[in-house]
């Protein structure tokens, strides 16, 4: 199976932290940069971050300095640790696995994405 398989999302309050998960095919994982998107209710996917398959990653300024991006590449798994969390970030996140990652830019693998996890942030 290709697709990816996350989990983590929570209510939480704001201020409060989670950490997502997302577990993919370990040939397409290993050999390909990973995506974390976000679509808010009513609006469109937008990238918060993405980690190269050597793991540098990149990070939308909206989520800069409160949100890292890190891989296992042994468990086949990336994750998502958020802290700080304000009400804007509530969204539907959902993985893609096998995008292309270059000049500071992640361009995602159309078929492979995640269903979803969902963070609610309340105030």
């Amino acid at each position: 199976q290709v697709q990816p398989l996350e989990s983590g999302g929570a209510l939480v309050q704001a201020g409060g932290s989670l950490k997502l998960t997302c577990e993919a095919s370990g040939r397409i994982f290993r050999a390909n940069a990973m995506g974390w998107y976000r679509q808010p209710p009513g609006n469109q996917r937008e990238l918060v971050a993405a980690i190269s398959r050597d793991g540098s990653p990149i990070y939308a300024d909206s989520v800069k300095g409160r949100y890292t991006i890190f891989r296992d590449n042994v468990k086949n798994t990336v994750y998502l640790e958020m802290n700080n969390l304000a009400p804007e970030d509530t969204a539907v996140y959902r993985c893609n696995a096998g995008g292309i990652f270059h000049s500071g830019n992640y361009l995602p693998n159309s078929r492979w994405w995640g269903q979803g996890t969902q963070v609610t942030v309340s105030s």
